[in-house]
């Protein structure tokens, strides 16, 4: 799962939803600098992202992209769930994606100074480009995917990306919903949710 997920699965949005936005970016016992709900925000972050990597539905579409990208073809499934979270984000929540967004970037900038330096860099971008809202269109996950080959290790193989996404779009969607429906039980029952 990507950013948008991990924001949903938060709950609501307060300091477990700023512990799971940092997650990846807060490594080991690092935790135990943060207040304790960032903490278990955190903690959730890593629940969700082992969950997510251990499910046969995120195996099968890891599988159809890693001819080209790999072991970062979980990176890409993660972002094209994002995709599908977003284009369907009325199934999933009451209030709309535009104003989710705008609720998650408020209370994120409010908190920005005990945000990772990792995080302070990228949060900029991210509400400048509305990457929740962004998430929607397949050529805003182009220009995520773009954007991501620049700055790490993901292959610069967008193009490959997308259509792998237009042409397995029903089975990709399938397999995000078969996870998702199983995750966000996950999260209510076992987690802090």
């Amino acid at each position: 799962m990507n950013l948008l997920a991990h924001a949903y699965l938060s709950g609501g949005i307060n300091d477990v939803l700023l512990g799971n936005f940092i997650g990846d970016a807060v490594k080991g016992n690092n935790s135990n600098n943060y207040p304790e709900k960032v903490k278990q925000g955190i903690v959730l972050h890593r629940e969700i992202d082992t969950f997510t990597d251990n499910h046969i539905a995120h195996k099968q579409s890891r599988d159809r992209f890693r001819k080209e990208f790999g072991l970062y073809s979980g990176v890409v499934v993660d972002i094209i769930y994002d995709h599908f979270l977003a284009v369907n984000w009325s199934n999933y929540h009451s209030d709309s994606l535009e104003f989710f967004a705008k609720e998650v970037y408020k209370y994120i900038i409010t908190n920005y100074n005990i945000l990772p330096l990792k995080m302070k860099v990228t949060v900029p971008f991210m509400i400048k480009s509305n990457w929740f809202v962004m998430y929607k269109s397949i050529s805003g996950i182009e220009k995520v995917l773009k954007g991501m080959s620049k700055r790490t290790s993901l292959p610069a193989k967008t193009e490959y990306a997308i259509s792998v996404l237009i042409s397995e779009k029903q089975e990709l969607f399938y397999e995000f919903e078969q996870l998702f429906a199983d995750l966000i039980y996950h999260c209510e029952k076992k987690v802090y949710i």
